[in-house]
């Protein structure tokens, strides 16, 4: 694993500070969540922890590219069964996110006013209707058996965002100018580790929260399916309402009409 660091703390001390088995800090990756597939397919510990300074191939769903440069947080996480599926650990993951965004940003829970977080299905964070994280799972099978899921973070933080994204993306730093990644990271990490625990269907509570925060209910949207979004089901579904009924969809990129 490298031995750099994140704001001036040693990878190790990271893993200590943490509770993980190892972290890793790489100068630059084509894709933290490549190299924890590699470490997977190494035996690495769950809860293994790959940091990248940046990132050349960075991506999103569905093979769509995410700028990744010096100052965000591009983080890989390996987990091992057993394990939720994708989908639920997607929206466990972009819950426990909206509330680091909030909380390194100094809004109080239940406030009325600052910049609140909102989730967009299946894997966006924004505020302000423009994204500041989004999240990627992907697991890796032998025949029958899952082997491992990597979990892929990336968050806007100090990074600068290009002028062609200004309009749809947005750094912590730009709300808030004393945000550090470390700010960001202590309250991450350990909250994910800690999602394994949980089962395999979200919560009453979890489907209210996530409701708390879904952007995306009651918009018209084309695709994944043409319609008006009607909130998730406990197995992580979007509901869509087509006009003729109600509709689930379990995977896929959504487009507003």
């Amino acid at each position: 694993m490298a031995r750099l660091t994140i704001d001036d703390i040693p990878a190790a001390a990271l893993a200590r500070r943490w509770g993980i088995p190892q972290c890793g800090v790489f100068r630059t990756l084509g894709s933290s969540l490549d190299a924890i597939h590699d470490l997977g397919a190494q035996g690495a510990p769950a809860g293994t922890v790959v940091l990248a300074e940046a990132q050349t191939a960075g991506r999103g769903r569905d093979g769509r590219t995410w700028q990744s440069p010096a100052g965000g947080v591009w983080l890989g996480m390996l987990l091992r069964p057993p394990l939720p599926a994708p989908g639920v650990l997607s929206l466990r993951v972009g819950l426990v996110l909206a509330d680091v965004v909030e909380a390194v940003l100094g809004v109080r829970p239940n406030a009325l006013s600052g910049p609140r977080a909102a989730l967009k299905w299946p894997n966006d964070v924004l505020v302000g209707d423009r994204k500041v994280a989004g999240i990627l799972c992907e697991s890796r099978w032998q025949g029958d058996a899952l082997q491992w899921l990597g979990v892929g973070v990336g968050i806007n933080v100090a990074n600068q965002i290009p002028g062609e994204l200004a309009d749809r993306a947005i750094a912590l730093r730009d709300l808030r100018s004393s945000v550090r990644r470390i700010d960001v990271l202590d309250q991450l990490v350990p909250a994910l580790v800690r999602l394994t625990a949980h089962g395999g269907r979200l919560t009453e509570f979890e489907c209210a929260a996530f409701a708390r925060r879904d952007w995306l209910r009651g918009r018209q949207i084309r695709t994944p399916l043409a319609g008006r979004a009607a909130g998730i089901r406990p197995d992580g579904a979007l509901l869509v309402d087509t006009g003729a009924g109600t509709t689930m969809v379990q995977g896929g990129h959504v487009e507003l009409s």
